[in-house]
C-alpha cells in the first residue's frame, strides 16, 4: 500500500516479515562486533557477514547494489571513512574504529523480499577519549531520533531530535548529503530521513511506515568527498567519523526497532518512548 504516491505503508503481517529480516541483520552485526580485533581484515568481516546472512535464510542487500555494483555484503568504513567503505585487504590496527553497515533481504511466504538495514561503529582495542565520545554521541543521537517517532508526527521530528542532541553534545560535524530512508520491499525508498531538520516538517508518520534512521557524525567537518572507487565517503578534513543505524516500524502501540534483538524496548523505555512490538 502506498500513500503520497511513493511512501510504502505495511500491514502488521508485512511488518512482522520485516522483523525477520531485521533480526538477520542485528544478529549478523553482533557476530561482526565480536569478530573485530587487531589483525582482522575488512574482507574477513565481509566473508563472515555473508555467511551469517545466508545461514539465517537471507540474501545480502548490498551485494551488487547500485552503479557501479557494490562488490560486498557489508560496508566497512575505517576511521575517516564515513560510509560505504568497500571491504578488502585492509587490516585493522589497535586504535582504529570501523563502521559496519549491513543489509539483508528475507522473503515471506508469498516470495516477497523484505529488507532490514542497520549499522554500528566498533572500536578496535583502545581508542582516544574523544573518539569514544564521538561514538557514544552518535549512537545516543540515533536513539533520540527513534524515540521521537510517533504516529501522526512528522519526519522532521526525528531529524530535529538527532540534530539537537548532537549540537548540544559538543562541536561535532553532522554529515551533509547522506540521510536515513524509507525501507521495505526495497532497501532505499521514500521518504528521506535527514539528520537535521525542524519539528513538524516533512511527511506525516503513519502506522505501518518503516524507516531507517542513521546519524553520521564526525569530529570535524560536515563536508565529505567520494573516493576514486566511487563508493567510499570520506570526511573532507580527514576527521574520524561514526555511523549508527536501525530500521524501525511504527505500530499502534509505538516504535518497534526491527533490527534490535529486544525490539528496542530497553532504550525506548529509558527515554520515555512507547514501545510497539506486534
Amino acid at each position: 500500500m502506498l500513500f503520497d504516491h511513493r511512501i510504502e505503508v505495511k500491514t502488521p503481517e508485512q511488518v512482522r516479515s520485516m522483523r525477520a529480516a531485521g533480526l538477520v541483520v542485528g544478529r549478523t552485526l553482533a557476530r561482526l562486533r565480536d569478530a573485530v580485533q587487531p589483525g582482522v581484515s575488512t574482507a574477513d568481516l565481509d566473508a563472515l557477514a555473508e555467511a551469517s546472512i545466508r545461514e539465517q535464510g537471507g540474501v545480502p542487500s548490498f551485494l551488487g547494489y547500485g552503479v557501479p555494483p557494490f562488490p560486498a555484503s557489508i560496508c566497512a568504513s575505517v576511521n575517516d571513512e564515513v560510509v560505504h567503505g568497500i571491504p578488502g585487504p585492509r587490516v585493522l590496527q589497535e586504535g582504529d574504529i570501523i563502521s559496519i553497515d549491513c543489509g539483508a533481504i528475507v522473503a515471506d511466504e508469498d516470495g516477497t523480499g523484505w529488507h532490514g538495514d542497520a549499522a554500528i561503529t566498533v572500536a578496535v582495542g583502545d581508542v582516544p577519549e574523544d573518539v569514544r565520545r564521538l561514538m557514544q554521541v552518535t549512537e545516543d543521537a540515533l536513539w533520540r531520533g527513534l524515540a521521537a517517532a510517533r504516529v501522526g508526527g512528522r519526519v522532521g521530528d526525528i531529524s530535529h531530535a538527532v540534530e539537537s542532541f548532537v549540537r548540544a553534545a559538543g562541536d561535532f560535524g553532522i554529515v551533509e548529503g547522506y540521510t536515513g530512508h524509507g525501507i521495505g520491499t526495497s532497501m532505499h525508498m521514500e521518504p528521506d530521513v535527514p539528520n537535521e531538520g525542524r519539528r513538524g516538517r516533512g511527511p506525516r508518520l503513519k502506522r505501518g511506515m518503516a524507516l531507517a534512521v542513521e546519524p553520521m557524525v564526525t569530529l570535524g567537518t560536515a563536508d565529505t568527498v567520494v573516493a576514486d572507487d566511487e563508493w567510499t565517503v570520506i570526511s573532507a578534513d580527514r576527521s574520524w567519523a561514526a555511523h549508527y543505524e536501525h530500521t524501525f516500524a511504527l505500530t499502534d502501540a509505538g516504535v518497534w526497532v526491527l533490527t534490535a534483538e529486544d525490539g528496542g524496548q530497553a532504550r525506548l523505555e529509558e527515554l520515555g518512548a512507547p514501545y510497539g512490538a506486534i
